[in-house]
């Protein structure tokens, strides 16, 4: 897993306040599903994308086709698709979100030439990570399902 430090992580998370799930499903039980919806119960405010259920309602919102379809301030992309589909959606992303200021790609997607394009343009990249997961280990909330987060310590 790539290695970025906690306070880089924290920084991120916390400036953020809209974030576009490109490749959100509408089903409960996929990664993508409840990753945006916990994501939306923290407060973010969530606007999924996927062409495939353009129109439809999910966590408030409508879901757009595209990145292109959103008119309000993006913080972050939040992509859920293959390492291999990545290079388009940051291109889109970099020409249409114009207060875009973070790339972040799932666990088991990692597209180092999009992240160098990206960072070129002033984006912070995350690539192999989940912010959901990172949300709940940096904020203590792992905790109650039993794992050391580090953030809270028995130790005196």
């Amino acid at each position: 897993m790539t290695a970025y430090p906690d306070k880089y992580l924290k920084e991120i998370l916390q400036r953020t306040k809209v974030v576009a799930v490109v490749g959100v499903s509408m089903n409960p039980v996929r990664p993508s599903y409840y990753v945006a919806r916990y994501l939306s119960l923290k407060g973010f405010t969530v606007i999924p994308v996927n062409p495939g259920h353009a129109g439809k309602e999910l966590f408030g919102q409508t879901v757009r086709a595209s990145l292109s379809e959103i008119s309000e301030p993006v913080d972050m992309v939040d992509i859920f698709r293959r390492s291999e589909a990545v290079p388009p959606i940051v291109d889109e992303a970099l020409d249409v979100l114009p207060k875009l200021r973070t790339v972040w790609m799932q666990i088991g997607v990692e597209n180092a030439d999009a992240a160098a394009k990206a960072q070129g343009q002033g984006m912070d990249v995350i690539m192999n990570r989940c912010p959901k997961i990172e949300y709940q280990r940096l904020f203590g909330e792992l905790r109650l399902g039993g794992f050391a987060t580090g953030v809270i310590s028995s130790k005196i």
